[in-house]
């Protein structure tokens, strides 16, 4: 068993590079200022496939948590921590990482919100959401228009827009940093799903 499974994994590994030697002629690392501005640090990673198809990666995440003593410079009522991965294929009219794509994105990932407004009403209209705290998943799906310029041999700026649908599976807590736990929800959400502006250094 163990021979078999060094030859599978040494099979996939040689799948692997062939694969990336053959479509990922052009590799882009990708920072989202949009998702700079609300504190979360994010990346992104976007692959070639020919001359009319990309792969791109976005990972924000934003972990920032704050004290719970009102009496220190540190305490926040607000809470946005969360983690987002958000795979998109684009089609591009002219070539890759070069004036207009077209893409299809999904996404998921986990919240721990208190505090805030996030854009879709997690509970009746009649209830606050800001008075309370959400911890729970999140996933769905969407498309997306954007267009890239070129600004050097290394260096691109992107703007893009998405909309679609995003589903939320959520516990509910009385409060924005604490509290007892009033129970479970979910709520589905249409509308605009992501949005972009970014630096792009272009590794090859």
């Amino acid at each position: 068993m163990t021979k078999i499974f060094s030859v599978k994994r040494s099979v996939f590994l040689l799948f692997l590079i062939v694969c990336t030697h053959s479509f990922a002629q052009k590799v882009a690392l990708k920072n989202n200022l949009a998702y700079d501005a609300l504190k979360t640090p994010n990346l992104s990673v976007e692959l070639s496939m020919g001359r009319k198809w990309t792969l791109d990666t976005q990972v924000g995440m934003n972990f920032f948590l704050f004290t719970k003593n009102a009496t220190s410079p540190r305490y926040k009522n607000k809470k946005f921590s969360h983690w987002l991965v958000q795979p998109e294929l684009r089609y591009w009219t002219c070539d890759v990482f070069n004036g207009w794509f077209f893409g299809l994105h999904a996404h998921g990932g986990q919240m721990n919100i208190g505090g805030v407004d996030v854009p879709f009403v997690l509970q009746r209209k009649d209830d606050s959401m800001k008075d309370h705290r959400y911890e729970g998943y999140f996933w769905g799906g969407g498309l997306s228009a954007g267009y890239q310029w070129v600004v050097s041999n290394r260096l691109n700026v992107e703007v893009s827009l998405g909309v679609g649908y995003v589903h939320a599976e959520y516990d509910k807590y009385n409060c924005t940093t604490c509290g007892k736990k009033m129970g479970k929800g979910n709520a589905d959400y249409i509308g605009p799903t992501k949005a972009a502006i970014s630096l792009i250094y272009m590794l090859k």
